[in-house]
């Protein structure tokens, strides 16, 4: 074991995050290197140093604003870092696997079940005769170029999506139905026709309580360039406001920095659950004092002043 590799494990060592058999390892490195020896205690000293300190607790307005960067970055993350670093270093991949016994278990496991399933497909492709019907494969995001109408049949729960392949292909079916509810979910994020996001948003407001519809809905209130789309969205996650903190930071960032004054208006009215809030009441007093719209600096005085005071 190296000097480098226990220096960069340390602090992980000391706070108990370490796996039993890579402690072990690492415990038997420094009874014999004086180097990493004093490395150690010296970070033993500090965690004693750290630990003596006082803890603050944030500010609410900074737990508000830290949800919103959270959600921004875990939106925009880049994917694929594992197949990344197993492609690209191998050699820590094999150090992982050296200290981990489970971990090199389980990859034997999963490529004993990737074998049988690969043969169980052989198989069961031999033995498809050729007078068999082939269903059309589902449609996904990465083969659609974009979608061209959204559409209800008047009267009826049947929803009509016309979308672009190669050529323009068209789905039906119901609001339930998964296909039409990615390509809504596709529509409502992708889309250059600011109309067909609306009529898509419009139909996922009716189930905003879906997890993947909603999450839909806070991207559009957050990022769609349309006021519409925004004032669309705010109005079908507002009940949710109270529920579910995602919400409640989309409608206070919408609040704060949407451009458009009726989602503003609409995103103060959705927050009413929620003004006991401290972070809620903060960012209002803050708009009450300082926002450079009249109309919203007087709505926000007028709902301060009918809250009781909180001692």
């Amino acid at each position: 074991m190296k000097c480098e590799w226990v220096q960069q494990n340390i602090l992980l060592y000391v706070y108990d995050e370490l796996a039993d058999d890579a402690r072990y390892e690492l415990q038997q490195h420094v009874a014999r290197c004086a180097d990493c020896a004093a490395e150690l205690e010296s970070t033993r000293e500090f965690r004693t140093r750290l630990s003596a300190l006082p803890v603050e607790d944030p500010t609410p307005n900074l737990l508000a604003a830290s949800r919103m960067r959270l959600q921004d970055t875990l939106e925009t993350a880049e994917q694929g870092g594992f197949w990344h670093r197993l492609m690209f270093d191998p050699a820590a991949w094999l150090r992982q696997i050296r200290f981990s016994p489970a971990l090199a278990a389980a990859i034997f496991i999963f490529g004993f079940a990737g074998g049988i399933g690969t043969a169980y497909k052989v198989v069961a492709d031999t033995h498809r005769s050729a007078g068999d019907a082939v269903l059309p494969a589902e449609p996904v995001e990465s083969s659609i170029s974009g979608i061209r109408s959204v559409s209800r049949e008047p009267g009826s729960d049947q929803i009509s999506i016309k979308y672009d392949r190669v050529s323009t292909e068209e789905a039906q079916g119901s609001l339930n139905d998964q296909r039409i509810q990615q390509l809504l979910l596709f529509a409502a994020r992708n889309n250059e026709n600011s109309g067909v996001r609306m009529d898509s948003v419009g139909l996922l407001m009716e189930n905003p309580s879906d997890e993947q519809a909603r999450e839909a809905l806070i991207y559009a209130l957050r990022y769609d360039s349309n006021p519409g789309v925004r004032l669309k969205a705010v109005a079908a996650v507002g009940p949710y406001v109270k529920s579910d903190v995602r919400v409640r930071d989309a409608v206070l960032e919408a609040l704060l920095n949407d451009s458009n004054p009726g989602v503003r208006t609409e995103a103060l009215h959705s927050l009413h659950p929620v003004l006991a809030d401290s972070s809620v009441r903060e960012v209002l007093q803050r708009l009450a004092a300082n926002d450079p719209n009249l109309y919203i600096r007087s709505q926000t005085r007028s709902v301060l002043a009918q809250l009781p005071e909180i001692d």
